[in-house]
């Protein structure tokens, strides 16, 4: 993953409440295996709306979303977080979100902000014509209005985030510990070692014939 420390740009002012991952991305797009493309087909039914936010000029290639309570409900597919992150969003700020939606946000560099409404409506208002900025390392919101929101993250997922590791690099930044630990294993119990194990499973095949 890209590291991210602060998000700062244009937000897509939608504010929608308990928004599903099928609205997110339609079920017709999950026949893809890769994380690439999915963009065209985030909000699909929301982009069919004449005048729809998305496809408003103002807001073309906003890195985050302020969206309304409970986002992301619904089905657990993770290719709503790899469409929203095709498309750009680097965050999301919203009152609540699904649980599994949240997991799934972490794993793929996106970040969800946890807010009150009253922030949220200000969000909104600000976010039609000024930039918005997400910060990690102060952990807060603010806007050029010298508004401030201060939020709160998990600190190992936030040291996740900031640092770019999803759970594959976060066990190859082991892989010095772990080769470590199997060479003890190795050593120290020799009888647990693949090779160990065929071979008695060997012997006692050739015993048993």
């Amino acid at each position: 993953m890209t590291p991210v420390t602060t998000v700062s740009g244009r937000a897509y002012p939608w504010g929608a409440k308990n928004i599903d991952t099928d609205v997110i991305i339609p079920a017709h797009w999950l026949k893809t295996i890769t994380r690439t493309g999915l963009g065209r087909g985030a909000f699909e039914t929301v982009r069919a709306q004449p005048g729809n936010i998305f496809d408003d000029p103002r807001y073309a290639g906003s890195p985050i979303l302020i969206a309304g309570d409970n986002f992301g409900c619904g089905s657990s597919r993770e290719h709503a977080a790899w469409a929203l992150a095709d498309m750009g969003i680097t965050a999301v700020i919203a009152p609540s979100f699904s649980d599994i939606f949240s997991g799934n946000a972490f794993k793929n560099g996106i970040v969800p902000v946890v807010l009150p409404q009253e922030a949220i409506d200000r969000l909104i208002e600000v976010a039609k014509d000024q930039i918005v900025t997400v910060d990690l390392e102060t952990m807060t919101v603010t806007t050029p209005f010298q508004d401030r929101f201060t939020f709160e993250l998990d600190a190992f997922r936030r040291q996740c985030l900031m640092e770019g590791l999803d759970e594959v690099g976060l066990t190859l930044a082991r892989d010095t510990q772990i080769s470590k630990f199997e060479e003890a294993v190795a050593s120290n119990r020799p009888w647990t070692t693949v090779e160990s194990g065929y071979a008695s499973i060997g012997v006692e095949g050739s015993r048993r014939t």
